[in-house]
């Protein structure tokens, strides 16, 4: 987007805000402030305005799905009706253990990660949820082994 469309481009200064904060969302202002060298009314600020805009969207956990009794954790990519998508989607976001979807391209046209308590649940989930609902054509499941943290973009 350009900023004509009312989509303002980041200085350094705000990548260097949203790498921190990507970091621990908890971070205090004065924390952030000192971290990225502006004073703790600039970092308020700039804060506040990228949350106005949309660019930050929220601050949320990152939950360790192991010790939170979700263990299983799979892929479910499914092929969908043609011009199906908010539909599946607005069905999919009712999925339990359903982390992310994403419309995606090639062979597969949605891409859904899931987190389940043990294999049987995912079983259960995906012949009794997903696969029920009319507009999923096929589905193939790829079973995750182990999760790596979030990345974090390089300064």
């Amino acid at each position: 987007m350009r900023e004509e469309e009312g989509v303002r481009p980041l200085d350094s200064i705000d990548l260097a805000i949203l790498r921190l904060l990507r970091v621990d969302g908890r971070a205090s202002i004065r924390s952030v402030a000192e971290q990225v060298h502006i004073s703790r009314a600039n970092a308020y600020a700039r804060i506040s305005r990228l949350v106005d805009e949309g660019v930050i969207r929220g601050f949320s956990a990152r939950v360790d799905h192991e010790r939170a009794g979700q263990g299983a954790a799979a892929y479910v990519a499914m092929t969908i009706v043609q011009d199906s998508w908010r539909t599946v989607r607005e069905k999919l976001e009712q999925v339990p253990g359903a982390s992310h979807i994403s419309l995606v391209s090639g062979d597969f046209d949605v891409l859904m990660l899931v987190h389940t308590t043990d294999n049987r649940a995912l079983r259960e989930l995906v012949l009794g949820c997903i696969q029920t609902i009319p507009e999923v054509r096929s589905t193939r499941t790829l079973l995750v082994f182990e999760e790596a943290e979030p990345l974090t973009p390089p300064p």
